[in-house]
């Protein structure tokens, strides 16, 4: 039986957290909104995470920019985060977030 299947997340969770916990590193999945490609980016705590000494409430953040192979667009991802790593504002242009239900699925095709 499985009652603690994990459910896909939803457009809204992913608007409130698109990032997937892994290990010692934070998974996000995003789509091109140009030209539909799939990007499965892995952030590793303690090596990709800028430090904001400045702001205590969200001491890190990610400034991330991802061009594929099949388009020029840009997708910039930046997100500022609490100390555990929560995510507390997040934006991405050029792009959307996706599940990684949805990743796995469109990029079996």
């Amino acid at each position: 039986m499985f009652f603690f299947k994990k459910r896909e997340k939803t457009e809204a969770d992913l608007e409130k957290n698109p990032f997937y916990k892994e290990s010692n590193a934070l998974v996000v999945y995003i789509k091109c909104s140009k030209c539909g490609e799939l990007f499965r980016s892995h952030l590793r705590i303690g090596y990709d995470f800028i430090i904001d000494y400045d702001n205590r409430s969200a001491p890190f953040k990610i400034e991330k920019i991802y061009v594929g192979s099949k388009c020029p667009n840009k997708i910039e991802l930046r997100a500022k985060f609490t100390g555990s790593y929560k995510p507390v504002s997040i934006e991405i242009e050029g792009g959307k977030f996706i599940s990684k239900e949805t990743y796995e699925r469109e990029a079996e095709r």
